[in-house]
C-alpha cells in the first residue's frame, strides 16, 4: 500500500505562488517504481488532470490551462512530489489531490491511477 499527504495549499491573491508537496510513504513504495500526478477539483466540477511526472522525473506532462505557470518535480530520496504553482488566477481554486500508480515504464500517467491523496484546499482571491 502506499500513502500519500498533500500539504502547502492555502489563501494566495491573484498572481501569487504557492508550493505543495505530497509525501508518499509505503512499505512498496521505495521497492517500485511510480508515476505521480496532481489533479484538482472545483467545486461542481469533475476532478481533472493537471500535472505527471514519469518516476524518475525525466519526462513531465501538463495541462494546457496550466502549461507555463505550473512546474511538477520529485525527489526520490525523500519520496515527495512538488507542484510549483506561479501566477494563479481565481480559476485555478481548487482541492488540490497528489496521486501515485506503479509503473514498468517511464510513461507519464493522465489517468489510471490507484493511490491518491486526501487533498488540499488552493483559494485563489481576485
Amino acid at each position: 500500500q502506499v500513502q500519500l499527504v498533500e500539504s502547502g495549499g492555502g489563501l494566495v491573491q491573484t498572481g501569487g505562488s504557492l508550493r505543495l508537496s505530497c509525501a508518499a510513504s509505503g512499505r512498496t513504495f521505495s521497492s517500485y517504481y511510480y508515476a505521480m500526478g496532481w489533479f484538482r477539483q472545483a467545486p461542481g466540477k469533475e476532478r481533472e488532470f493537471v500535472a505527471g511526472i514519469n518516476w524518475s522525473g525525466g519526462s513531465t506532462d501538463y495541462a494546457d490551462s496550466v502549461k507555463g505557470r505550473f512546474t511538477i518535480a520529485r525527489d526520490n530520496a525523500k519520496n515527495t512530489v512538488y507542484l510549483q504553482m506561479n501566477s494563479l488566477k481565481p480559476e485555478d481554486t481548487a482541492v488540490y489531490y497528489c496521486a501515485a500508480e506503479r509503473v514498468r515504464l517511464g510513461n507519464v500517467l493522465r489517468s489510471g491511477y490507484d493511490y491518491w491523496g486526501q487533498g488540499t484546499q488552493v483559494t485563489v482571491s481576485s
